[in-house]
């Protein structure tokens, strides 16, 4: 006798955290978490900078697990997110922004490596599915989170001068502007101030709108979530 597949409420705890998994899910929470861990905690201190940083890192692992990349590395890609938490801590016991800075930077690099990571394989997907739509929202997310580690970096590494008018930014400040940017909403109460600071946001502006208007349009007119294959006809 053949066994058809079971439905929605016959799945496991386990088959259904794969499925989650597996389709970008927990991904899209982890940054939202690492949104809202750097927002939330106390800017100043080295234990809230550490767990920003920290979260950050572990995102970007679960992004290049998710694409099955492999297994070294995703190792090699770890010791980097464990060097950029042991900056973060000796930032504190040093009082040094440059080692900040320089974590900020490892994880804006390691962030990048799983934003592309996941970019190249919602590219190369035969079929257009959930998945598939729920990368390419990871991806866009993780670019506000990308820009705005680099923004972080660069305010330690300048002192602070960012923006015009705004002397001594939060990390708030920071990733409020970053995704502002991303998606070009521009509320004008943060300008960046520098050459390299309007470079980083004019990037983020165009890499923003291109990435909304190219793939995620492209991607949303091609899914069909009621085309589904038919199943095999049971042998008589």
């Amino acid at each position: 006798m053949r066994r058809f597949p079971r439905g929605p409420s016959d799945e496991t705890l386990l088959a259904r955290l794969e499925r989650i998994a597996d389709a970008y899910g927990v991904v899209l929470v982890l940054i939202l978490v690492t949104f809202v861990v750097t927002l939330t905690l106390p800017p100043n201190g080295w234990a809230g900078r550490s767990a920003a940083v920290t979260i950050a890192g572990a995102t970007s692992i679960i992004a290049l697990t998710s694409s099955d990349v492999r297994l070294d590395r995703v190792r090699f890609a770890a010791l980097w997110a464990v060097l950029a938490t042991v900056l973060s801590i000796l930032a504190k016991i040093f009082d040094s922004r440059w080692l900040l800075g320089f974590a900020f930077i490892i994880i804006s690099v390691l962030l990048t490596i799983a934003a592309g990571t996941v970019l190249r394989r919602v590219i190369t997907a035969v079929d257009v599915s959930f998945r598939t739509i729920l990368g390419a929202i990871s991806v866009y997310t993780l670019l506000g989170l990308l820009f705005g580690n680099l923004f972080l970096a660069l305010g330690q590494l300048k002192g602070g001068h960012v923006f015009t008018g705004l002397s001594h930014p939060e990390a708030r400040d920071y990733m409020f502007f970053s995704y502002t940017t991303l998606t070009t909403t521009g509320y004008g109460n943060l300008v960046p101030s520098g050459d390299i600071g309007q470079v980083l946001a004019v990037l983020e502006m165009l890499a923003g709108q291109i990435f909304l208007v190219t793939l995620v349009a492209g991607l949303v007119s091609l899914w069909r979530p009621g085309a589904r294959p038919l199943p095999d006809e049971p042998p008589r």
